[in-house]
């Protein structure tokens, strides 16, 4: 069972939150986040400053509704309020990126560069050569376009050539020539 589920979500200034029917809307200062929820297993209900979660049974799928429901719209009032932002390097020799309008034109060794178009709610800042910054909202975009990014060329395990984030660590292979 979700202990920090039982506890209210306070809602800090500046930040509106309501329900209408099955349907959640959180409004700030960055931006506005609605989403659905499943009514039948859990009720949202808004105070003056806080919010609750609570669950409309005792099943394992109640308990666990409740817990999401209470994360996703904590991490929607942290977005809104605050926003989320993760943190790409790039490393190989040649290899950089650059903002073009609206994409990210990244050059990693392939025969023509390869470009990814900026979806909306994010924004891509190009810090230097290697660091990249993408920042928005919404947690779940912003996590999934920095994941996109990475695809496009992950890290190989011998040089580390390609790009990662920055607080991850690849562990490298020792070549063919060392027994």
């Amino acid at each position: 069972m979700s202990r920090l589920a039982k506890k209210g979500l306070v809602i800090p200034d500046g930040v509106k939150v309501s329900v209408q029917g099955n349907k959640y809307l959180v409004e700030g200062k960055l931006g506005k986040i609605q989403q659905d929820f499943l009514s039948h297993y859990v009720d949202i209900s808004v105070q003056e400053k806080e919010v609750m979660v609570n669950r409309k049974g005792d099943s394992n799928v109640h308990r666990a509704s409740q817990g999401l429901y209470w994360s996703l719209i904590r991490n929607s009032i942290m977005g809104v309020s605050q926003g989320f932002s993760k943190t790409l390097l790039i490393q190989g020799l040649g290899y950089k990126w650059e903002l073009k309008g609206k994409d990210l034109v990244l050059t990693v060794g392939f025969s023509k560069p390869a470009v990814y178009k900026i979806p909306e709610g994010v924004i891509l800042k190009v810090e230097n050569l290697n660091t990249l910054v993408v920042s928005g909202h919404d947690k779940h975009l912003v996590g999934q376009v920095a994941a996109n990014i990475r695809a496009i060329k992950p890290p190989e395990p011998y040089k580390g050539k390609g790009v990662r984030y920055s607080d991850e660590q690849i562990k490298l292979k020792e070549g063919k020539s060392a027994k």
